[in-house]
C-alpha cells in the first residue's frame, strides 16, 4: 500500500504557503498598515496675526488665478510678442514675484483660484495654485469664486482642503453655525507688539462665500450672499465692536471709530453698477457681472459701521475702487494668465497696506488704510495708490 503522505509534495506546498504568507505582509506594509512613508503635517503661522513693530500691515490680494493643470495649461488673451510660450507657470512665477517684491504679512485669495474646466484633478491644481505662499511661509486664507468647483471637489470639499494646506488660516464654515455656502469667517489683526494693544484686535477681515451659479424663476444668475451669511455677519460686527470698548474702557482710550474691518468676496454686488457714473480709481472695462438678486449687503455693510473696504474679484480687466456709501469697492484685478483679459493688459495685483496711529509713546489703533496695484510688467509699475480710509483722530 502506497503511504499517504509524499514529502515531496508536503515540502513544495509549504514553500508555496509561505510564499502566499510573505505576499500577503508585504502588501500590509507597503500599503495598508505599516506604512512607513512620513505623514505631512500642516505647518501653522506664528499667530496671531499682528501688525510689525514698525506698525503696518501687509496685505497682498490675488484675484482670479484660474489656475488649470500646470505646464501644460496655455494662456489666454496675451500677445506672442510678450510670451512666446505662456502658461500657468507664468502666473506662479507673478505671484512668487509679488511675495518677494512686497513681503506682505498675508495673502488673501478672492476666488476663482483654479478654473475646474482646465483640470482632471482639483485637488493637484490647488496644491499647484498655492504652491508660492505654502513655500513662503506667509499666512494666507482664500474664498471661492464660481469656477472653483467645475472639476472633481464640491465647494466645501475644496473649503476643507485649502483649510488644511500649509499656512491657510481659511475655514470651511464658523464652528457650530448654520450658514449658506463655504467659506464664510473671520480673522483677527492684533496690536503691535509691545503696545497697549498687543492683545487686542485693532483690524477685522470678513471672509464671504458669494457662490456660483443659481437660478432665478427659470433664469440662470451668478450666486449671491445670503441672509444668513449677513446675519453671521452681523453678529460677528457686534462682538467685535463690543470687545473694543470694553478695552478701551478699561485702557482709558477715548474711542475714535470702530476698529476698522476688510471684506474679501468673488462676485461684486449689483450696486458696483452704479461706479461707472461716478469717480472711480482705476479702470472700469467690462460691465459687472453680478447677481440678479440683490441680498442687501450693501446695507448691512452700512449698517454695522465697520467695513470700509471690500475687495472683489471676477470680473478680470476692471481694476478700479469706487466709494458706494462710505465704502470702497476695490476689484484685484485679473491676476491669473490662463483667465480671460486683453491682449496688451497687463496681469495685475492690489495691496492694502493698514497703518497704525503712533501715540505719545506707543502704537495705538489704525490710522490709515492704503492700497495700489502692481502690473506684472518689466517694471512691475506701481500705479493707481490711494488712501480708502483715515481715522476720525487723522482728519
Amino acid at each position: 500500500m502506497e503511504s499517504l503522505s509524499n514529502p515531496t509534495v508536503n515540502w513544495k506546498h509549504s514553500i508555496l504557503y509561505l510564499a502566499f504568507l510573505y505576499a500577503i505582509l508585504y502588501f500590509l506594509h507597503t500599503n495598508l498598515l505599516l506604512d512607513h512613508r512620513p505623514v505631512h503635517h500642516k505647518k501653522w503661522p506664528h499667530l496671531p496675526l499682528r501688525f510689525r513693530h514698525d506698525g503696518t500691515f501687509k496685505i497682498l490680494q490675488v484675484a482670479d488665478m484660474h489656475f488649470g493643470a500646470g505646464l501644460i495649461t496655455r494662456c489666454r488673451d496675451v500677445l506672442p510678442s510678450q510670451f512666446p510660450y505662456c502658461t500657468d507657470l507664468n502666473t506662479t512665477r507673478f505671484l512668487n514675484t509679488m511675495i518677494q517684491l512686497e513681503n506682505p504679512d498675508f495673502v488673501a485669495f478672492t476666488g476663482d483660484n483654479i478654473f475646474g474646466p482646465s483640470t482632471s484633478d482639483a485637488a493637484e491644481s490647488l496644491l499647484k495654485a498655492f504652491g508660492p505662499v505654502t513655500k513662503s511661509g506667509v499666512p494666507w486664507a482664500a474664498v471661492l469664486g464660481n469656477h472653483d468647483q467645475e472639476s472633481t471637489m464640491t465647494r466645501e470639499e475644496l473649503m476643507s482642503f485649502i483649510s488644511l494646506m500649509d499656512y491657510s488660516l481659511s475655514q470651511t464654515n464658523p464652528p457650530s453655525k448654520d450658514i449658506d455656502g463655504f467659506g464664510n469667517y473671520d480673522l483677527s489683526v492684533y496690536g503691535a507688539p509691545g503696545s497697549s494693544l498687543a492683545n487686542t484686535s485693532v483690524l477685522n477681515l470678513f471672509f464671504l462665500d458669494s457662490g456660483d451659479r443659481e437660478t432665478v424663476q427659470g433664469v440662470r444668475t451668478y450666486g449671491w450672499i445670503k441672509e444668513s451669511q449677513l446675519h453671521w455677519l452681523r453678529s460677528v460686527s457686534q462682538g467685535r465692536q463690543g470687545q473694543n470698548q470694553e478695552v478701551n474702557h478699561a485702557a482709558k482710550i477715548r474711542p475714535a471709530d470702530p476698529s476698522p474691518a476688510l471684506a474679501f468676496f468673488h462676485i461684486p454686488i449689483p450696486e458696483v453698477r452704479q461706479l461707472y457714473y461716478q469717480k472711480i480709481v482705476g479702470q472700469f472695462r467690462e460691465g459687472v457681472a453680478c447677481s440678479s438678486v440683490n441680498s442687501g449687503v450693501l446695507n448691512t455693510l452700512v449698517s454695522i459701521n465697520d467695513v470700509k473696504a471690500v475687495f472683489i474679484g471676477h470680473d478680470h480687466t476692471n481694476d478700479f475702487c469706487g466709494n458706494l456709501e462710505g465704502i470702497w469697492f476695490c476689484y484685484g484685478g485679473g491676476f491669473g494668465y490662463h483667465g480671460y483679459g486683453r491682449a496688451g493688459l497687463h496681469r495685475r495685483a492690489r495691496v492694502i497696506l493698514a497703518e497704525l496711529r503712533k501715540g505719545d509713546k506707543e502704537w495705538m489703533g489704525v490710522e490709515r488704510i492704503k492700497t495700489w496695484k502692481r502690473l506684472d510688467d518689466k517694471n512691475l509699475s506701481k500705479i493707481d495708490e490711494q488712501v480708502l480710509w483715515e481715522s476720525s483722530r487723522t482728519r
